[in-house]
């Protein structure tokens, strides 16, 4: 009987090894892209328009060296509610203050505290890679 096992469990096993799906070139072995030169956004660009519903409005400056740590966000000096008032800058959108079942929160919240993950600095470059996205009707340029 356990001769029988040992023998089904290592032809289960090779069966398995041969039938491996063979997917495409690693990761390694593909070219890289990369990306073009840094550049420091104007303060003058403006706004840039949105291209649908609900994506997050884009940064009219640079944000290179810009501190966004578990301890100090360094957007909110300037984009907080109270800083926004003094400073100009756009104030940070209420949802900002909500958790993930919609009750507001005491200040900024954890899920939305990383402003970088979603808000990206506006430049005007080439795409690194060719798309064929069109904005929403109503939306873009």
């Amino acid at each position: 009987m356990k001769k029988t096992m040992l023998i089904l469990t290592a032809l289960f096993a090779f069966t398995v090894n041969a039938n491996e799906v063979k997917v495409g070139k690693s990761l390694q072995d593909s070219p890289e892209n990369i990306a073009p030169a840094f550049h420091n956004t104007p303060k003058e660009s403006g706004l840039a328009p949105l291209n649908y519903v609900n994506q997050p409005p884009m940064v009219p400056h640079a944000t290179k060296n810009y501190q966004v740590t578990k301890n100090i966000n360094q957007c909110l000096t300037c984009h907080s509610p109270e800083a926004s008032r003094v400073t100009g800058a756009t104030r940070i959108s209420p949802t900002h203050f909500m958790d993930r079942d919609g009750n507001i929160v005491g200040g900024t919240s954890p899920r939305r505290y990383f402003c970088l993950q979603c808000h990206v600095s506006q430049s005007d470059v080439e795409p690194i890679i060719q798309n064929e996205f069109k904005p929403m009707a109503g939306f873009g340029k």
